[in-house]
């Protein structure tokens, strides 16, 4: 429990701050205004915040806006808030103003206290380190920054090397031919390779959509101030900023084409949140896909074994559960809960403001770190280790009666049906009713439907 104060002072009047935190009055009335959730703002959102008034400085000093001495104060001071050495003095929980004044002025006030103590110049949180700026662009930009950069340096990579471990399975697995499924039901076979590819294929356009987005996440709103006529700040701050953005995070950045847009709207981190959605989807339908090729061993598909990780029941002793995608499941069902927040924040935006950006901030950050985690996952934990039960596809290839699909075209339709009927009945090879039920010969039948041609596509007649 905090027993030491000091007095500080804002507009309002003046506050008891703990003695030791680098905050000020404005982070302690919002502390103590919203002990909603305890949920605080994402150290990449913290990290964002700090690149920004780092740059934001240096655009000043280099326009003659801030003095030298000042200016290098916050920029150091700043670097150290990016760093993440001092996390522990951003306590403002997420649902807090809904331009994230809060968080902006915990940042302003932070920096201007470290500043303070390392220099002998007198920085203030508002006239030195908010410079050129309102919070109702820098968190816009905070959010767009921060957004870049995780899905920059960490998703995309991520999904890169998921679909790199795919590819690599599929090669090793080209040839290994198992039934295929349709509505659940035996269909006709395909190779594992191709099946793999299939999921390749789906990350891999989920990297282009993503992609896609960060061109537009990439344009942001600094220099707007607070309605996007760029009031008190010079006209080439916002470009400037974005400059030094740049070589502060090797992420290219550029001024946005409207500020209007970028302050009032939550355009850019919507589409991005629904390119998440988008790949979520996509994860859960391929994490599905290995629990039920894996579920038995016994009474189930029993087509692939999963590594095991861990025992899979605190009763039933020996099991062995699909943990790691059922994990993916779980993240996929998570962001695409997020974008229902991220989409009705976004239609928050009142004239000349969105006032639920903290929430967007949250969400979106979220959604980005824990798909570039699950997608990790699944690559090393999962899709590179399963080993195939060679011996149970060769069982279910053989008595599918669905192969008599590439008989039609030399003995039509209503033979093949009636093929199919007799093969269930009887629960004999269907190789063998053929044989029976047509003209036919065994090598005939035999070339017709080889489980490995039939992956191949085309008229086998």
């Amino acid at each position: 429990m905090v027993t030491e104060f000091r007095t500080e002072h804002d507009s309002m009047g003046e506050l008891q701050v703990p003695a030791g935190a680098l905050w000020g009055a404005q982070t302690q009335r919002a502390v103590e205004n919203f002990p909603v959730s305890g949920l605080t703002m994402p150290r990449e959102f913290i990290r964002s915040l700090g690149l920004i008034k780092q740059a934001a400085a240096m655009a000043n000093v280099e326009l003659g806006l801030l003095d030298e001495a000042k200016a290098t104060a916050i920029i150091n001071a700043s670097r150290t808030v990016a760093s993440g050495e001092v996390d522990g003095h951003f306590p403002i929980d997420v649902f807090q103003t809904g331009s994230g004044t809060s968080s902006n002025m915990n940042a302003n006030e932070v920096i201007a206290q470290l500043a303070n103590q390392d220099s002998d110049t007198l920085v203030h949180p508002n006239d030195d380190v908010n410079m050129g700026q309102s919070s109702n662009d820098v968190i816009p930009t905070a959010i767009q920054v921060s957004a870049a950069i995780v899905a920059s340096r960490q998703l995309i990579p991520s999904l890169l090397h998921l679909a790199e471990t795919l590819d690599i399975k599929a090669e090793e697995l080209d040839s290994v031919v198992k039934t295929g499924r349709t509505h659940l039901m035996d269909a006709m076979p395909i190779t594992f390779g191709q099946e793999l590819g299939g999921w390749s294929k789906q990350i891999r356009s989920n990297i282009k959509r993503i992609k896609s987005a960060l061109k537009r996440m990439r344009k942001l709103p600094q220099g707007g101030t607070a309605v996007g006529t760029g009031i008190n700040a010079h006209p080439e701050f916002g470009p400037r900023v974005c400059a030094a953005l740049e070589k502060l995070s090797g992420v290219k950045f550029r001024a946005s084409d409207n500020y209007f847009e970028g302050i009032s709207s939550q355009d850019a981190a919507v589409e991005m949140s629904g390119q998440l959605k988008t790949l979520a989807c996509s994860l859960m339908k391929i994490a599905n896909d290995l629990r039920l090729m894996n579920s038995g061993p016994l009474a189930g598909i029993g087509e692939i074994e999963l590594p095991a990780l861990q025992p899979g029941s605190s009763i039933m002793p020996g099991k062995v559960n699909p943990v790691i995608p059922e994990a993916v499941c779980m993240v996929s069902a998570q962001v695409i809960g997020n974008d229902s927040t991220i989409t009705i924040a976004g239609q928050s935006g009142l004239f000349q403001l969105n006032v639920m950006l903290p929430v967007v901030a949250f969400n979106l950050l979220q959604s980005l770190q824990i798909l570039s985690n699950a997608s990790n996952l699944l690559a090393d934990k999962a899709i590179s280790g399963f080993a195939v039960h060679q011996e149970q596809l060769g069982k279910a290839l053989k008595r599918n009666p669905i192969l008599v699909t590439a008989l039609n075209p030399v003995i039509g339709y209503e033979l093949g049906a009636a093929i199919a009927k007799e093969t269930y009945k009887q629960g004999k090879p269907i190789r063998k009713v053929a044989l029976k039920m047509t003209s036919l010969t065994e090598e005939e039948i035999d070339r017709l439907l080889d489980p490995l041609e039939l992956t191949r596509g085309g008229i086998k007649g």
